[in-house]
């Protein structure tokens, strides 16, 4: 494991498990994201914004691992975000919001996750969204 994606890690202030788990860790949990997607996404809007945000540190994390590391996570990256593809629809619009996606440089294009919705939502997120 990278020392540099560790340090990245815990300097972001993640949960121990996290830096731990480091970039293996973070592809595993993307991974069950999908998972859950595809069952049907059981939680509300604040957990599944909880989720994006760990594609996204993922994508950080990225930035801080080795070439060799890079080599091997990407092609397992690309399966599950082409799954995820397949479970979501786009929104219009950014989860966090217009404004958080402007301070934050994120687009439909390069930052697709917080520009989709699962395509099943549970009630939970069907709720959440004001979809009864």
């Amino acid at each position: 494991m990278s020392f540099e994606v560790t340090r990245f890690l815990s300097e972001r202030g993640c949960p121990d498990d996290v830096v731990e788990g480091g970039l293996e860790g973070l592809i595993a949990a993307w991974k069950r994201v999908a998972d859950h997607v595809a069952d049907g996404y059981s939680l509300g809007l604040d957990d599944y914004l909880n989720d994006l945000d760990g594609r996204q540190l993922l994508e950080e994390a990225l930035a801080h691992a080795t070439d060799e590391e890079r080599a091997s996570a990407m092609p397992r990256i690309r399966r599950t975000d082409e799954r995820m593809k397949s479970l979501v629809v786009p929104t219009l619009e950014c989860l966090w919001g217009d404004k958080v996606a402007e301070q934050e440089g994120w687009s439909p294009e390069s930052h697709w996750w917080y520009f989709s919705l699962p395509r099943a939502p549970g009630e939970l997120l069907r709720e959440d969204l004001g979809e009864e």
